[in-house]
C-alpha cells in the first residue's frame, strides 16, 4: 500500500475498553460516556508518507493525536480498521503523528514538531498543610515537564533528555506510551529551559 503524504495505521478498536488491576484482573470499561479519556492513540503503521522524509517504517507503532479516532475519526472508506494519520513535518498544529516506536529496536522517538515530557516534580500533587478547612481548590495549570525522549529539533534548541522545560498554559495534553503518561507538546510551544 502507498500513501503520498500521510500515514496509514491499523487500529483494532478506537477506544481502550480494557484495564488491568494491580492484581492482574482484567476489567471492561463502558466508554460511551467518556470516549475522550479512553481513546486509542496508537496503531500499527501500514504505510508511510512516500513524498515526505520520515524515519518511521511499516510495522512500527505510531502514536497520534486523538482526533484520528474521536467522533468517527478518519477511517479509510471500505477498509475496516485502517485509519489515516495526517503528517505535516512543517507545522505541528497540522501534524497528527506525535511519536513512533521502532519495531526493530523498541526505541520511542518523537516525530518532527513534537516533544514528549514527563510531569515535573513541581506539577505533581503535594499535600497542603493548613489549619483552615479548605472546601475547594483550583488546581494551578501545568506548565513544566521533563524531556523524555531526545530529538534533533530539541538538540538544535540546546535541550536534551532530562531537562526541565516550560511550555504554554493549557498545552498539557496527555498521551500514553508503554503504559506511561506523557505530555505531548509542540516544540514551538516550549518557552524556556530550567
Amino acid at each position: 500500500m502507498k500513501s503520498p503524504l500521510n500515514f496509514i495505521v491499523k487500529i483494532d478498536s478506537t477506544t481502550n475498553n480494557k484495564m488491568k488491576t494491580n492484581s492482574g484482573l482484567e476489567l471492561y470499561v463502558d466508554t460511551r460516556f467518556n470516549e475522550f479519556d479512553h481513546r486509542t492513540t496508537e496503531g500499527e503503521v501500514l504505510a508511510v508518507p512516500e513524498k515526505r522524509d520520515t524515519p518511521v517504517e511499516v510495522g512500527d507503532t505510531l502514536y497520534f493525536h486523538h482526533h484520528v479516532v474521536l467522533n468517527g475519526g478518519m477511517p479509510i472508506s471500505e477498509l475496516d480498521k485502517w485509519y489515516m494519520v495526517i503528517y505535516n513535518p512543517h507545522n505541528a498544529a497540522y501534524n497528527q503523528a506525535i511519536a513512533y516506536k521502532s519495531k526493530k529496536t523498541g526505541k520511542v522517538n518523537a516525530i518532527k514538531g513534537w516533544c514528549l515530557l514527563e510531569p515535573d516534580q513541581e506539577d505533581r500533587e503535594r499535600p497542603i498543610e493548613s489549619e483552615l478547612e479548605i472546601v475547594k481548590l483550583k488546581k494551578s495549570p501545568v506548565t513544566t515537564g521533563v524531556v523524555s525522549f531526545p530529538s534533533k529539533e530539541l538538540d538544535d534548541l540546546g535541550v536534551s533528555d532530562g531537562d526541565v522545560v516550560g511550555f504554554k498554559k493549557n498545552r498539557d495534553y496527555r498521551i500514553k506510551i508503554n503504559e506511561k503518561e506523557y505530555y505531548r507538546v509542540a516544540v514551538t510551544e516550549l518557552l524556556y529551559k530550567i
